[in-house]
């Protein structure tokens, strides 16, 4: 499956924040959003889910174009920067919710074997994005937008989540966005950097410093 966000245009009070945008995602590939803070990352995300309307977007699969939010109309599922499951719920029931294994979670992620009848509100930050995370990869979809994946999880959870990304994404488009650069190049097999309102496609990692997104020597 193909997926292509094109000729997105946003604006926030008079402000121009995407202009013209095009992205490319697709069933097998991971894809990686770059930029600066306020560049429009997250509001790009939004507008491909459908809960962000824009001036203009146009948002194709297979070439068709997709004229209702995708979260309506495909097994479209998205991981927003704020906690989006209710802090009262067990582990054991929002698993269940979800139609989730548990025990293949605690397979991957054996220290929170002792969580499951714990509410999620009780867990740490970090251990609440490790769940959410994990929910929203392996919920059974086509494609999976994730905004921040990485922010405040620790660094030894940090590769296990990259490996299930890369199991993942054999049956599903996966599109990220973080701040935290080296995890995005490492995980994503195509990459786009938006700079004033423009998503440039990266082809070479050194474009990251000819853009000024990156120090020279950086890489």
């Amino acid at each position: 499956m193909i997926l292509e966000a094109d000729s997105i245009e946003l604006y926030f009070k008079g402000k121009t924040i995407l202009n013209g945008v095009y992205l490319k995602a697709q069933t097998g590939k991971a894809t990686g959003i770059l930029g600066r803070n306020g560049s429009g990352k997250s509001c790009l995300l939004r507008i491909i889910f459908g809960d962000l309307k824009p001036k203009y977007k146009l948002i194709r699969i297979e070439n068709q174009p997709i004229l209702k939010p995708l979260f309506k109309t495909r097994k479209t599922h998205y991981l927003p920067q704020y906690n989006f499951i209710p802090k009262i719920f067990k582990l054991k029931k929002i698993f269940k919710l979800f139609k989730v294994n548990w025990f293949d979670f605690i397979i991957e992620f054996k220290n929170f074997s002792i969580y499951r009848n714990t509410k999620f509100g009780k867990l740490s930050g970090g251990e609440r994005r490790i769940i959410e995370i994990y929910l929203i990869l392996k919920t059974p979809g086509e494609i999976v937008l994730l905004d921040e994946p990485f922010n405040g999880v620790a660094p030894i959870h940090i590769e296990t989540i990259k490996s299930l990304i890369h199991r993942e994404k054999s049956q599903k488009a996966i599109i990220i966005t973080d701040h935290r650069y080296a995890e995005v190049i490492d995980v994503c097999d195509t990459i786009y950097l938006i700079k004033n309102g423009w998503t440039k496609p990266i082809n070479n990692l050194n474009e990251l410093e000819d853009y000024n997104y990156l120090s020279v020597g950086t890489l």
